[in-house]
């Protein structure tokens, strides 16, 4: 592998100049640049990652946390920040909590101690041991899907998405709409999506049976059986349901099947969170989407701005979202 010194040699200019090449630095006259990229072009020269973290102080490397690495969710997300980082010559680091909140901390934790630049974290909660562990990183971080005072953070608008899918339904006469949720851990989506359901039903005049809100995890199987539970319980059953996301959703919809309900005819399903699967299934999910990639994009571009810029002060964005009408409506 050549040095530094060598390069040096072979484009007849300084080790400082070639230094200033590679690390993009300093004042290099274009005749001196030219001659050293065409000797690291035709000699196919790697500058040492190890060395370069010891110049600079910097690793390239992004930490980045996922409730559950395996969903669609997770995966838009990384490729949102992935695009914006590896143009900016990062790479990216997952972490997995499995959707168990200790590993929250412990993932931080683990990241710091591995000397990333930086941490994305897709949060699911925002109790206090969390808050704590984030104030001591003393790294740059943005978190995503959660609202944390004094900390860059991406979110999504979940109150208004909740009244905006409710309200989808209301156009369409229905005024019975029952309602599947998670729990309040998540803000986010256990609490904010449920009130936005809560506020769109009493706006409209609306009232809401007890035996129509039901409280699952994020899985097929408990949208499955959230849905069973309204259906047996309810003295009048409802005509619509919206679920906070897709899986919860489709879920509910493979019950309606099995007991030989027609989607929409019987009972119309809106879900939350636009997967993929939700344009494949019959019928089609209506569902909100909730434009996870951009958000990643907006992350990351979050995190450069405070590694590059040396910024402490937390930085907000919202992204935005939209209602996409299919066939379960």
């Amino acid at each position: 592998m050549l040095t530094i010194k060598e390069i040096a040699q072979r484009a007849n200019v300084s080790r400082t100049t070639v230094s200033r090449v590679l690390n993009n630095s300093g004042y290099v006259s274009e005749k001196s640049r030219s001659a050293v990229l065409k000797v690291i072009e035709e000699t196919g020269y790697v500058p040492s990652q190890h060395a370069q973290s010891l110049r600079t102080k910097k690793t390239k490397v992004i930490g980045v946390i996922l409730p559950k690495i395996s969903t669609e969710t997770s995966s838009r997300l990384v490729k949102g920040i992935d695009e914006i980082l590896s143009e900016a010559g990062y790479q990216i680091l997952l972490a997995n909590t499995n959707l168990a909140p200790e590993k929250e901390i412990e993932n931080l934790r683990l990241l710091k101690s591995r000397h990333v630049d930086g941490i994305i974290l897709s949060a699911t909660n925002t109790e206090k041991e969390l808050m704590e562990e984030i104030r001591e990183l003393a790294i740059p971080f943005v978190a995503v899907g959660q609202n944390m005072p004094g900390f860059s953070h991406v979110v999504f608008d979940d109150y208004q998405a909740a009244k905006d899918a409710v309200q989808a339904l209301i156009k369409r006469a229905h005024k019975e709409i029952a309602f599947i949720g998670v729990g309040e851990s998540d803000p986010a989506v256990g609490v904010l999506r449920k009130k936005g359901y809560l506020d769109a039903m009493k706006e409209n005049g609306l009232s809401v049976a007890a035996s129509w809100v039901r409280t699952g995890i994020f899985d097929l199987e408990s949208g499955r059986t959230c849905m069973k539970e309204i259906m047996e319980s309810s003295e009048q059953r409802p005509t619509a349901v919206v679920a906070v996301t897709d899986r919860l959703a489709i879920g509910a919809m493979q019950y309606l099947k099995e007991i030989g309900l027609d989607i929409p005819g019987d009972l119309a399903v809106v879900g939350m969170g636009a997967s993929e699967l939700s344009k494949f299934i019959t019928p089609s999910l209506s569902t909100i989407d909730f434009m996870i990639e951009e958000a990643g994009k907006e992350a990351a571009g979050i995190i450069l701005i405070m590694i590059d810029k040396d910024v402490s002060n937390s930085i907000k964005r919202e992204v935005e979202h939209r209602f996409l009408q299919r066939d379960s409506i």
